[in-house]
């Protein structure tokens, strides 16, 4: 709810998945990603924030696999707030959307989520 040090979803590691269910089924067309900015970390960096992170559309909250829409990075050197539009388009829309992160910038424990949102029609 708010965006204070430490105030995160953290996981073990810099693997994790996030699995959404959206109040209805949407056409994503981008996905934003925030992070507290370095100058609020107490240890002045955020090794912990997601690096690399792929987004995909499920069917269902157990299926494996799903429909690739993005491969992105989000930017420890730019704006808390980052924006990614959907890559690769589907004709289809989705009520769940699972963030897959791939590494984060460093920290080797742990990786913080602060906001995941999704967009679209």
């Amino acid at each position: 709810p708010d965006m204070y040090p430490g105030n995160c979803w953290a996981f073990k590691g810099s693997l994790g998945y996030l699995v959404i269910r959206l109040s209805r089924e949407i056409f994503p067309t981008s996905f934003a990603v925030e992070h507290i900015p370095k100058t609020l970390s107490p240890s002045g960096n955020i090794l912990s924030a997601p690096r690399n992170f792929e987004v995909y559309g499920l069917d269902d909250e157990y299926q494996e696999g799903g429909k690739l829409l993005g491969h992105y990075e989000y930017d420890q050197e730019g704006e808390p707030l980052q924006m990614f539009p959907v890559m690769e388009q589907s004709a289809k829309a989705f009520q769940i959307v699972e963030l897959r992160v791939l590494s984060n910038w460093g920290e080797p424990e742990y990786t913080c989520l602060y906001r995941f949102r999704v967009h679209g029609n």
